[in-house]
């Protein structure tokens, strides 16, 4: 009785790990955050796009090619390790869609860098990342309002 007791555990621990046990939406949700993370707070967006996206992968940015080597070049000289780091604020999720809201800074230790408010928004099909929008606005130094961008 101990063994299989034992064993029914490992299986809910490893399947919980692994995913298993995830919603759809919260799936897609965690592909999202690991390629973010990978990509620009862990500066390796080669490995994020080779992980994460897929061979047709469909880029809505105009600054940005398609496909993996579309993501790797232009961002591959712009995540230097004591440079850029990207807060999520929130993520979101409805059918194959999950969006980011998230602050970016460029310099942490510039105190004058205030950084960007970022949405981006990313289609997911199985584990891979098929397609992305994105749009950014600078957080400006005084606003009409109380409220924060995020």
């Amino acid at each position: 009785m101990k063994t299989l007791t034992l064993i029914l555990l490992a299986i809910a621990v490893l399947g919980t790990a692994s995913g298993a046990n995830e919603s759809p939406l919260e799936h897609n949700k965690r592909i999202v955050r690991e390629f973010y993370d990978l990509a620009f707070n862990q500066h390796k967006p080669r490995d994020a796009a080779m992980k994460y996206l897929a061979v047709n992968y469909i880029q809505h940015n105009p600054r940005v090619a398609d496909g993996r080597q579309g993501f790797i070049d232009a961002f591959a000289n712009q995540t230097a390790p004591d440079k850029s780091v990207t807060e999520f604020k929130r993520f979101v999720a409805e059918g194959d869609l999950v969006v980011v809201h998230s602050h970016g800074i460029d310099d942490p230790a510039d105190k004058a860098d205030r950084g960007v408010a970022v949405v981006d928004i990313f289609r997911v099909t199985g584990n891979l990342i098929t397609e992305h929008w994105d749009v950014g606005k600078k957080v400006p130094e005084t606003s009409r309002n109380n409220n924060t961008m995020f």
